[in-house]
């Protein structure tokens, strides 16, 4: 097992490195470039000045000397214009040149600063991770059960009325975005055309969760997750049901109940185990609409503004983010199916 996670930890190294490098290169490309230097000039600027404030900050670096500063394997780019002054990547404001750190990069904690929010991106990330947090929190509390006891009911009696149901409303719960499903709640509950017991955006939840102004956010995105892992649970238990051991169970007298919850179950939950550790990147990055549409300003949300202004070194961190959450996600998985079913091995 130890062998095991080293090898998953050196391939999911080299994947973060891979993934992040080919975001770095495209939120690198020249026009993307010339954007920000035109929002953080003026949009009048001449090619000379813009090339003049990509030089002074060091974009016109060759791109794996930029990501390896980025990184912070290779020491920050320095720029000293005619005057003297003296500016660069490990360079704050009113520092001194001589006290500045050689490396600066994400590896030493130094994740930059956000052009749209003038504020460190580290602690953006944090801050709008951890309101995302309670999001995916609360969404998990609510999807998983839900899915599993629906999945489990319609396995255990296959062709059923109850088995045709509740598959009919997990195929519903999927096949709807979110995007239809959080308006068409809003309508409902949270506008003056229906019953407004709920708060139509979540802005508030950001200072103070309450049942009011969170329930729908939670509830949109928990319905369209739970339909999949629904029928996953479902197939799964249908199929565990037809097995050998069980009708063996059966037919020394074993109460149907005893065979669902103590040999059933646990069989029959391995595939929806994979399915539910995906909901997290799934969660991460998929709250995009939700957290727009509620204005919850959460890691999606940020994500948004991110990539609409343009907003390279924020970017970057949220990439590194949900890359790391996958990663780390997909190596829990694995661990987890050998202490599920102790019949298989690692090779």
């Amino acid at each position: 097992m130890g062998l095991f996670i080293l090898r998953r930890l050196g391939v999911m190294i080299l994947t973060a490195l891979c993934l992040t490098f080919i975001v770095f290169f495209l939120t690198n490309l020249y026009p993307n470039l010339e954007k920000l230097a035109k929002t953080q000039g003026n949009q009048r600027m001449s090619d000379e000045a813009v090339t003049s404030y990509l030089g002074k900050n060091g974009y016109l670096q060759p791109l794996p000397v930029k990501y390896g500063q980025w990184l912070g394997v290779l020491p920050g780019h320095v720029f000293e214009d005619d005057e003297g002054k003296v500016t660069g990547r490990c360079i704050e404001k009113g520092m001194d040149p001589a006290d500045a750190a050689t490396f600066c990069g994400i590896l030493q904690g130094s994740w930059g600063e956000s052009t749209v929010f003038k504020a460190d991106v580290g602690d953006i990330v944090s801050t709008r991770l951890g309101l995302t947090g309670w999001l995916m929190f609360f969404v998990m509390l609510l999807m998983v059960p839900s899915a599993l006891i629906v999945g489990v009911l319609a396995g255990m009696r296959e062709g059923s009325k109850l088995d045709r149901s509740l598959s009919t409303f997990s195929i519903a719960s999927t096949a709807t975005p979110e995007y239809v499903s959080g308006v068409i709640f809003i309508t409902l509950f949270a506008s003056s055309a229906g019953v407004k017991w709920f708060k139509g955006t979540a802005t508030s939840a950001a200072d103070d969760i309450t049942f009011e102004n969170f329930f729908l956010p939670v509830l949109t995105i928990a319905l369209y997750g739970m339909g999949y892992i629904a029928r996953m649970t479902r197939a799964s238990m249908t199929e565990v049901m037809t097995a050998q051991y069980i009708r063996t169970a059966r037919l020394k007298g074993v109460s149907f109940n005893n065979i669902v919850l103590k040999h059933a179950l646990r069989n029959a939950l391995i595939a929806p185990f994979t399915v539910i550790m995906l909901q997290f990147p799934w969660l991460l990055n998929g709250v995009v609409i939700v957290e727009t549409l509620f204005n919850y300003k959460g890691f999606g949300w940020t994500l948004v503004q991110a990539a609409g202004n343009n907003d390279i070194e924020l970017l970057l961190a949220c990439s590194v983010v949900a890359v790391f959450v996958v990663l780390v996600t997909q190596l829990i998985s694995d661990i987890g199916y050998v202490f599920l079913n102790p019949r298989i091995r690692i090779a």
